[in-house]
């Protein structure tokens, strides 16, 4: 099972919340947020609201224990699990950032099942303050996507991992997102592999619009519970087709003659 990569968003995908908004709406600084929202980038406006925190007395800590208690479908992890145990190559693609994904992955147990994760820097000072920092530094260097904000483009991400893979790997990618963010990436996927936008969510949006533009098979999931189900079943016919490369053409008979093809992720229309 070597020869799949599944890449995750994290935040509405792994958790079933925006881990910004968490932690700012838990410790009260909505409104502020919002009155500096429109102001500057969002990830910008998150690096600045870890100094009003830190300036107001919020500690490492109380971010810490809000993180701990973000919401997560109780289908995600034995999702991730059974994935990670079948050999798959698990990697996470989001503009959250570094302190809040590792945090959220190691209280839940799971940060060894991620081999790598794109994210903004989150890091603390000598200060004892969060900084949270642009992925891609657009003021010095713009990565000069239109479809992505300016502090990270995920299809720029995905190109570098595929880039990585060796040509004789023949690596198939399995991608799951929610945002906006996460169309430019889907953009960027091959024929044999699989988009798994969450469905009425800005992704799914975005590919309604023209479904041809994406290359890679379209398996919608709405909650925990069908990502897992979608992600495993897929997982099993990528196996399927690689172990019947390997099958004489009368076993290949057998097999499709005993299969239950209800079992088989089928690719679900995205015409609205």
């Amino acid at each position: 099972m070597s020869g799949i990569v599944v890449v995750f968003d994290f935040d509405k995908t792994i958790i079933d919340c925006d881990s910004d908004n968490w932690v700012i709406d838990e410790l009260g600084f909505t409104d502020l947020f919002n009155d500096l929202l429109p102001t500057m980038p969002w990830n910008s406006l998150m690096d600045k609201m870890m100094l009003e925190l830190h300036s107001k007395g919020i500690t490492i800590e109380d971010i810490e224990n809000v993180l701990q208690r973000i919401p997560i479908h109780p289908r995600i992890i034995p999702a991730l699990q059974a994935a990670y145990d079948l050999g798959c190559d698990l990697r996470i693609v989001s503009d959250a950032n570094l302190f809040f994904i590792e945090a959220i992955l190691k209280h839940l147990g799971i940060r060894e099942y991620f081999s790598e994760i794109n994210t903004n820097p989150g890091y603390v000072n000598e200060e004892g303050r969060l900084r949270i920092l642009p992925y891609h530094d657009f003021n010095k260097a713009p990565h000069g996507c239109s479809l992505c904000p300016p502090n990270m483009c995920k299809g720029l991400i995905i190109d570098r991992i595929q880039d990585s893979m060796s040509t004789k790997d023949e690596k198939r990618f399995i991608y799951l997102g929610d945002g906006a963010g996460d169309y430019c990436p889907s953009l960027r996927l091959k024929e044999r592999d699989f988009m798994m936008p969450r469905k009425n969510f800005p992704v799914w949006d975005l590919i309604c619009k023209d479904p041809l533009l994406v290359k890679a098979e379209i398996h919608c999931w709405n909650d925990g519970e069908e990502q897992e189900q979608i992600l495993l079943q897929l997982i099993n016919k990528i196996s399927m087709d690689k172990n019947s490369q390997f099958i004489s053409p009368d076993c290949k008979l057998q097999i499709l003659s005993i299969s239950n093809p209800e079992a088989l992720p089928k690719v679900l229309s995205v015409r609205p």
